[in-house]
């Protein structure tokens, strides 16, 4: 078997036999874009071939990774994964795994990121689970939102645009939302130009409607259909605070001739559910991980994120797939961080994986020690790393890739 690079020209070669490992068949070609794959980089994507065929595929998107601390760090968007039927459990997925991830590095990256379609997958490969997501329905007719005391209304006003008549103001909302969100990532402006994802981004027909301030200025939207059996379904709710997820919460919420509205994408911790006068009206459904973190490098990773409380640990950092094993002090002062080689005995034991469950703050470390995941050696050290790994809010993911 043979791994190797793949340029412009492998595009057909590398549509076809990823769409034929997943039994589907591509779609037609759009002009001037619209399809999930249209922004994939070929100079990222990797081809297995065996007797000279094509049997698997991986590619990877440049990305931004908001972490903890609103630290914007490159990480690389692994995708596009599969591999033939004909030639499944036969070591080609694991060959391709470990070239990619030495083909990261060789980068320079230090943080790799992917949606999971089996979540047995990716573990032993060092990903771990970092957010999660839910889908929230709500009745029509139970719908009302209760009085708010500790959150004045918010001043603005909220216009409905078709998707086709606001990318522009799509994409600037997107961006400084995700900015500000941990475990958020970019959209890169050549996927909204070439429509390439899932909606909004598609050029899948939606309404829009979109909240400005009193000055005028976009600072939030959300992207929604009502389909058959008149059932609103909204793609995303995108907004730059509470108060105007709010103000579009309830707009959507008093859509009428719908029999229930349906939000796609919503946080676990988010506050929509306790806004509810009702609170068994939010039926909450779907609760699902959504964005697995890789680690490539730990030392880089750690003292690249932010941090809200000092402390010292000493981490034992075991990496199976790749044969390494690693312990390191980590030291925090003033939200920043050190990290060095260190002999000293370990406070906590680990999988990469685990680390890359907890690196963004969503998964406290004490989860994964009660789960019996993560070891710890002394006493008051799972305290520590559950203050020290937190984030000033739970992170979460909604670009799909």
């Amino acid at each position: 078997m043979e791994i190797r690079s793949t340029t412009d020209q492998d595009l057909d070669v590398f549509i076809d036999t990823v769409h034929t490992a997943f039994g589907r068949f591509p779609e037609a070609p759009v002009d001037g874009g619209g399809l999930w794959w249209s922004a994939l980089e070929l100079d990222r994507g990797l081809l297995a071939t065996a007797d000279g065929r094509p049997v698997g595929t991986a590619g990877a998107y440049s990305f931004e990774l908001t972490l903890p601390g609103e630290v914007l760090a490159p990480a690389a968007g692994v995708s596009a994964v599969g591999v033939l039927p004909s030639h499944r459990r036969q070591g080609v997925l694991s060959a391709m795994m470990r070239y990619q991830l030495a083909e990261l590095r060789d980068r320079g990256e230090f943080l790799s990121v992917l949606l999971a379609s089996d979540a047995l997958i990716y573990g032993r490969f060092g990903y771990g689970p970092a957010t999660c997501t839910r889908r929230l329905t709500v009745p029509r007719q139970q719908a009302a939102l209760a009085p708010a005391r500790g959150m004045a209304g918010t001043p603005g006003t909220i216009e409905v645009l078709r998707r086709a008549d606001c990318t522009e103001i799509l994409e600037e909302v997107y961006d400084r939302y995700r900015r500000g969100q941990p475990g958020a990532l970019s959209r890169p402006h050549r996927w909204w130009a070439l429509r390439a994802g899932q909606p909004p981004i598609a050029p899948a027909p939606r309404y829009v409607a979109v909240h400005r301030d009193t000055d005028g200025v976009p600072d939030g939207y959300a992207s929604y259909a009502v389909g058959d059996p008149d059932v609103l379904t909204v793609d995303e709710t995108i907004a730059t605070d509470d108060a105007v997820f709010t103000a579009l919460a309830r707009f959507l919420l008093s859509h009428d001739l719908v029999s229930k509205i349906v939000f796609k994408h919503v946080a676990p911790d988010h506050p929509l559910r306790w806004q509810l006068a009702d609170f068994r009206a939010g039926q909450v459904s779907e609760d699902t991980d959504w964005l697995w973190v890789r680690l490539l490098d730990v030392p880089r990773a750690l003292t690249t994120r932010g941090w809200l409380t000092d402390g010292d640990l000493v981490l034992d950092v075991d990496d199976p797939f790749l044969g390494e094993r690693g312990r390191y002090l980590l030291t925090v002062r003033d939200g920043e961080a050190g990290c060095v080689p260190s002999d000293r005995a370990p406070d906590l034991s680990l999988d990469v994986r685990d680390l890359g469950s907890i690196y963004l703050g969503g998964t406290a470390p004490s989860t994964l020690v009660r789960a019996g995941h993560i070891r710890a050696h002394r006493s008051g050290a799972v305290i520590l790393a559950d203050a020290l790994f937190r984030a000033e809010r739970s992170p979460h993911c909604l670009h799909w890739f």
